[in-house]
């Protein structure tokens, strides 16, 4: 009977750290963005567009699922599950705590993809963690979490608008000479998203951050 026992101890505990380990190497990449043909190419889907170019690499498709689309794509022994909210925007904080506690992944590993009119187009700035600066939809991922300490690249969009005009400009389109640079943009965000999981956010911070 003792053996039986200890026989079975150790077979439910081979499962939980099976379990553990897979926790380990599970990632939520959240690209903020709103879904529609009317928003594709917006400046404000940016962090749909960094997504887009991963899966596009990688020739893998989204599913389309309860609160958002995504995609799996495994990359140096990780699983980097990409969601796109269907939320709209300002209500991107649903869809990413559904999906947090229906892959059980921990909040150090969910990332937070969007664009920011604060800084410079172009420029990428990665943080552990932080205020919403403004943005709506991390104004509700910190309600709807209940707290700002999950990870999020911030993508620039710059403020090239005139008084009024925020709502067009961020909801427009890239402009030709944007649309140029914008592959290369994207090439870099989506090299930072794996290096998050690969190598942390301090490091991914170290390389990938871009004034």
């Amino acid at each position: 009977m003792h053996l039986f026992l200890q026989s079975e101890m150790g077979i439910l505990d081979f499962f939980r750290r099976q379990k553990d380990n897979d926790n380990e190497m599970k990632y939520l990449i959240a690209g903020l963005g709103n879904m529609g043909a009317e928003y594709d190419g917006t400046r404000h889907n940016v962090g749909f567009s960094v997504l887009d170019k991963i899966t596009s690499d990688a020739d893998i498709t989204y599913k389309h699922e309860t609160l958002g689309d995504i995609a799996i794509v495994k990359h140096k022994g990780r699983s980097f599950h990409l969601l796109k909210p269907s939320t709209f925007m300002n209500l991107s904080g649903k869809a990413i705590r559904y999906w947090m506690n229906k892959l059980s992944i921990p909040q150090d590993r969910i990332l937070v993809i969007t664009d920011d009119l604060n800084i410079p187009f172009g420029s990428i700035r990665i943080r552990p963690n932080g205020s919403d600066g403004g943005h709506n939809g991390l104004k509700n991922i910190n309600e709807v979490l209940g707290n700002q300490g999950y990870a999020r690249m911030r993508i620039g969009i710059s403020a090239d608008f005139s008084r009024g005009r925020q709502v067009d400009y961020v909801l427009g389109r890239w402009s030709r000479e944007e649309s140029e640079k914008l592959p290369e943009i994207l090439q870099h965000a989506a090299k930072a998203a794996f290096a998050f999981g690969t190598i942390g956010i301090t490091e991914t911070m170290n390389q990938y951050t871009r004034r």
